[in-house]
């Protein structure tokens, strides 16, 4: 049932994407808050879609502890699944995402009019580039998004934290708020399975700006990998599906 499932809702997943890109091409005439709302829009029939098909829900904690106005979000990154559920957490977000991903015809000059924040992975000055365009968004009251590890990375994997989130850190001047998750039980990296189950993301309390790069990559790590290996621990013990602890070897 879980495979036939599955298959469905991944059928279905990328038919929803479709009619939703066809609908966000006419905002290419509007405002950029437009493509923002329907991108948010997109996320929440994404969520509905797995709660009918699969019979996964997405359970937030501490959605208080989030900061208004300019902020740093940095997040665990175990799945697809928390790039469009985050969207529909801030009001106005801007996420650090690939250079090559805004190649991608109608999707990626999607992006560019919502105006996510490009990175060329090894290029010339593509931190500085980076944080510079993050700077200004911040300072407009943006929230940046980041996935500090820089790919998704299965449950209980070792940890791979970049430098790139402390430049950003010492470059915005604002709050950041880690986010823990669990979502890579769910929904594993590079299959096509999707679990049952409940999906917890937890925002953190946030790290206040101003701290030396050391200290705040200590404390952004242990915050976001404590909370998550929690956060799996929970879902390993009350998952409807039996073979749900497997995840992290089979990953």
């Amino acid at each position: 049932m879980i495979t036939f499932r599955s298959h469905l809702f991944n059928v279905v997943f990328y038919l929803n994407l479709a009619i939703w890109l066809a609908f966000a091409s006419v905002t290419f005439l509007l405002p950029r808050m437009a493509i923002i709302r329907v991108a948010q829009a997109w996320g929440r029939s994404n969520l509905w879609l797995l709660w009918v098909i699969v019979g996964t829900r997405i359970e937030f904690r501490g959605r208080e502890r989030i900061p208004r106005g300019g902020l740093l979000m940095a997040a665990k990154h175990q799945s697809f699944l928390e790039t469009f559920v985050l969207i529909g957490c801030v009001d106005d977000p801007a996420i650090i995402l690939k250079r090559e991903l805004q190649w991608i015809p109608v999707f990626g000059w999607l992006t560019i009019k919502a105006g996510m924040i490009p990175v060329h992975r090894g290029g010339p000055n593509a931190l500085a580039a980076m944080n510079q365009r993050a700077a200004a968004e911040a300072a407009g009251g943006r929230q940046i998004i980041i996935f500090p590890e820089g790919t998704r990375r299965p449950p209980g994997a070792t940890p791979g934290y970049r430098s790139g989130v402390a430049h950003l850190y010492r470059s915005l001047e604002v709050p950041c708020l880690p986010v823990a998750l669990n979502s890579g039980i769910f929904w594993p990296r590079r299959h096509y399975i999707r679990r049952p189950g409940i999906v917890t993301i937890e925002f953190l309390d946030p790290i206040p700006a101003g701290l030396e790069r050391d200290e705040f990559m200590r404390r952004l790590q242990h915050a976001i990998e404590t909370a998550s290996d929690r956060l799996l621990a929970e879902a390993e013990r009350i998952s409807a599906t039996p073979d749900v602890a497997l995840v992290r070897q089979a990953d």
